[in-house]
C-alpha cells in the first residue's frame, strides 16, 4: 500500500489549502482531478499545473508521477462556454413573425477565475455546420466504416459468418454487384473530412472496410486491403468529378477551365488543403450569394469603425468566411490588399477565429499548452546536441540567467527547437533596437517576427506589419495563424520549425512528417508522443501499404538491396490481438523497378565498358609496354 500524502492546492491568490491522499498519490490525473473535485465542492472544469522543481514555475500536469509527498499543486479554472443558442429564422417579408422561436438551456451563474483567459468581448458567432461542405471534425484517428444499403449489410453480414466458421471469403462474383454501394458510401464518408484523401488515409479506409468486414479481404493482396484502397482512390476521382459539375468550389476551383492557360495541366497548381486545412475553401451557407455577402463585406467594414463592437463583427466574420477563402485562394491578393478589404482578419481575436474556421483546432491555447508540455524534456533534449549547434543552444539557454519568466521559457525553448532542427533562429527573429529601425528595414522583409528593444514582437509579412506589442511566444502562434488565414506558404529556409510548429504544437496532420521532425517526436524523452497503440497502428499502416504493393522508391539508377524487418503487435476494442512479422530480403533495381537479373546486368556492364573504349584501350598499351619494358630488363640482367 502507499504511503500517505499530502498536497498544497492553490484555488486562488487569496485561497490556498491542503488535500489529505490516504492512498498516496493517485496513479492517474482523472483520478486526481475527482478527489480535488469532491474535496473542495468545484462545480466548474479545471485544470491542475504543478509546480516544477527545476523552473520554480507551474506547468500543466499529464502524469502524476512528477508530484511526490507535500508537493504545491494549482487549479486553474476553464472559461465558461457560452450556452449553445439555436435561432430559426422566417421569411422577413412575412409578418407573422410570432412562430420564430429561440430555444436555450437555462442560465447559471458563473464566475470568471483570474487565473482564467478572458476575451474583452463577448463573441456569439453564428456557426454554419449545419451548411453542406462546413466541416466540424479533423481526420479521426480511427476511421468509421459507415453503414451499408440493407441488402448489402445482409449480404456482408452472411459472408462474415461463412467467414467465421470456414474462412471462406466472398467471392469476385458475389462482389461485383456490392461494389457501387460499398465504394459509394465509403466516397461520402472521406468527403465529410476531406475531398483529397491523401494515399495513407484511404489505406485506413480501406484496412477499416477489411477489419469490421473480413470476408472483403483479398487473397492476392499482402494485407488484404491493397485492391480496396485502388478502387477507393478511383472511385474519389469519379466523386470529385461529380462535384465539380455541381459547383463544389473546393473541386470546381481546379477544373481547366477554371485555370490559366499556363496553368491547364492535372497536377499545376493544384489548390487543396496542404497543412490540414478542414474548410479549404467551402461554399457559400445556404441562401447566400457572393452579391448578399459582398453587402456584408462593406458593412463590416463600417462596423469595424465603432467601438465595444465586437460581438456585431465576429458575427459578420464567420457569415462572409466562405467569401474570404473565396477571395483568398482563388486570386491570391497581397497582403495589404487584403489588410484593406478584410481589416478585422488581422485583430488577434480574429486570426484566432479564423484558424478554428479553418481547421476546428484553437490556435493561441493549444499552441502554448503544447509547448509548456514539451519544454521541460526539449530543453533536456537539446542539452546533447554537440558542435555549432550544441553552443548555439547553450547561448541560448544563458538568456534564462536575465529574465526566467514563462514568456521567456517559451522563447528559449521555440529559439532552441530552431537550431536543434538545422535552421536558423534569424531567420525568424530579428532584433530592431527602436521602431525606427524597424520602419527602414520594413521593404525588405518577407516573413519575420520583429523585437523591438522592450521584448515586445511585431508579426511582419511582406513589409507589412500585421500585429504589434505581443510576446514572443505569442507571436509565433499567431504567425502560424495568419499563414492558415491567408493561404501563404512554410519559408524554405524554415519549414521544418513550422513543420515543428504544425505537426507537434498544432497537432495537425502528425502522422505525416518530414524524418527530421518525426524523429523529434517518436523521441521518448518529449512529452509529445502519442499512445503506444495509435503510433504502432500507425506504424503497421504504413509497412502494409508499402510491402502490399512492392513498390520502393526510386533513388539512382544502381542496385539497392533492401532488408525490412517489420515486427509488432497491436490491439482492438482490448479483446483481440493480432502480430505481424515481415521479414523481406530483396534485390531490386530501381531503374525499372524489375528483379535482379544477372544476364541483363553483365549486358548493361559491357555496353558501359563500350562506352569507354577509347581510355581502355589507351590503359591496356600502357600496360603492355610496361610488361614488354620489365621482360627486357630481366633478359638483360640474365645475359650479364
Amino acid at each position: 500500500m502507499s504511503q500517505p500524502a499530502q498536497l498544497r492546492v492553490i484555488l486562488a491568490d487569496h485561497d490556498v489549502r491542503k488535500v489529505v491522499l490516504p492512498s498516496g498519490i493517485p496513479e492517474t490525473v482523472e483520478y486526481l482531478h475527482s478527489v480535488i473535485r469532491d474535496t473542495f465542492s468545484i462545480a466548474r472544469d479545471f485544470s491542475v499545473h504543478y509546480k516544477d522543481v527545476d523552473f520554480g514555475e507551474f506547468f500543466t500536469l499529464f502524469s502524476t508521477t512528477d508530484l511526490k509527498d507535500k508537493d504545491t499543486i494549482k487549479v486553474v479554472f476553464v472559461q465558461d462556454q457560452e450556452p449553445a443558442i439555436t435561432l430559426t429564422l422566417t421569411d422577413v417579408t412575412n409578418t407573422d413573425v410570432t412562430n420564430m422561436t429561440m430555444t436555450d438551456q437555462p442560465c447559471e451563474e458563473h464566475y470568471v477565475d483570474d487565473t482564467a483567459s478572458v476575451s474583452t468581448d463577448d463573441t456569439l458567432i453564428l456557426s454554419s455546420e449545419d451548411s453542406p461542405g462546413h466541416r466540424s471534425q479533423r481526420w479521426p484517428a480511427k476511421f468509421s466504416i459507415p453503414s451499408f444499403s440493407s441488402i448489402t449489410e445482409i449480404l456482408i453480414q452472411s459472408a462474415n459468418e461463412r467467414f467465421q466458421k470456414n474462412g471462406t471469403l466472398l467471392t469476385t462474383k458475389d462482389l461485383i454487384p456490392l461494389l457501387p454501394d460499398i465504394l459509394g458510401k465509403l466516397a461520402e464518408a472521406i468527403y465529410e473530412y476531406t475531398a483529397y484523401p491523401s494515399s495513407l488515409q484511404i489505406s485506413e479506409v480501406a484496412e477499416a472496410l477489411t477489419q469490421k468486414h473480413p470476408c472483403l479481404k483479398e487473397p492476392g493482396s499482402f494485407n488484404g486491403s491493397y485492391g480496396w484502397a485502388q478502387r477507393l482512390k478511383y472511385k474519389m476521382n469519379n466523386f470529385r468529378s461529380k462535384l465539380r459539375g455541381l459547383g463544389c468550389p473546393e473541386v470546381k476551383v481546379n477544373s481547366h477551365k477554371r485555370k490559366q492557360p499556363h496553368d491547364q495541366y492535372p497536377a499545376n497548381n493544384l489548390k487543396k488543403p496542404k497543412k490540414a486545412e478542414v474548410n479549404y475553401l467551402p461554399p457559400h451557407a445556404q441562401g447566400e450569394t457572393t452579391a448578399s455577402l459582398e453587402k456584408e463585406r462593406v458593412e463590416l467594414l463600417t462596423e469595424m469603425m465603432k467601438r465595444d463592437n465586437g460581438n456585431v463583427v465576429a458575427q459578420k466574420m464567420a457569415k462572409t468566411f466562405s467569401l474570404r477563402r473565396e477571395e483568398i485562394v482563388k486570386e491570391v491578393p497581397a497582403i495589404s490588399d487584403c489588410m484593406k478589404r478584410w481589416p478585422a482578419l488581422f485583430t488577434e481575436a480574429q486570426i484566432n477565429e479564423e484558424f478554428k474556421r479553418i481547421t476546428t483546432v484553437s490556435l493561441e491555447s493549444t499552441f502554448l499548452a503544447k509547448l509548456d508540455q514539451c519544454t521541460p524534456k526539449l530543453m533536456t533534449l537539446t542539452q546533447s546536441k554537440g558542435g555549432a549547434a550544441g553552443l548555439k543552444i547553450r547561448h541560448i539557454k544563458d538568456m534564462l540567467l536575465e529574465d526566467n519568466t514563462v514568456e521567456r521559457r517559451r522563447e528559449i525553448a521555440i529559439r532552441c527547437l530552431i537550431v536543434y532542427l538545422g535552421e536558423k533562429e534569424e531567420d525568424l527573429f530579428k532584433q530592431y533596437s527602436d521602431v525606427e529601425e524597424l520602419d527602414a528595414d520594413l521593404a525588405i522583409q518577407v516573413m519575420k517576427i520583429a523585437i523591438i528593444g522592450d521584448g515586445r514582437a511585431t508579426i511582419v509579412i511582406e513589409g507589412t506589419k500585421i500585429l504589434q506589442g505581443i510576446d514572443v511566444p505569442r507571436s509565433c502562434a499567431l504567425l502560424m495563424g495568419v499563414i492558415y488565414a491567408l493561404n501563404l506558404s512554410y519559408p524554405k529556409h524554415l519549414k521544418f520549425t513550422f513543420e515543428a510548429f504544425q505537426k507537434l504544437c498544432l497537432e495537425l496532420d502528425g502522422q505525416k512528417a518530414s524524418s527530421k521532425v518525426m524523429n523529434l517526436k517518436s523521441r521518448d524523452t518529449l512529452c509529445l508522443e502519442p499512445s503506444r497503440e495509435r503510433r504502432m497502428a500507425s506504424a503497421e499502416t504504413l509497412t502494409l501499404r508499402r510491402l502490399g504493393r512492392l513498390n520502393f522508391p526510386r533513388r539512382s539508377n544502381t542496385l539497392m538491396f533492401r532488408y525490412f524487418v517489420f515486427s509488432t503487435s497491436f490491439s482492438s476494442n482490448s479483446c483481440s490481438s493480432c502480430s505481424v512479422a515481415v521479414a523481406t530480403i530483396m534485390l531490386w533495381r530501381t531503374e525499372d523497378r524489375q528483379p535482379y537479373n544477372l544476364g541483363l546486368m553483365i549486358r548493361k556492364v559491357i555496353i558501359r565498358l563500350i562506352d569507354y573504349t577509347p581510355i581502355i584501350i589507351i590503359i591496356i598499351i600502357i600496360i603492355i609496354i610496361i610488361i614488354i619494358i620489365i621482360i627486357i630488363i630481366i633478359i638483360i640482367i640474365i645475359i650479364c
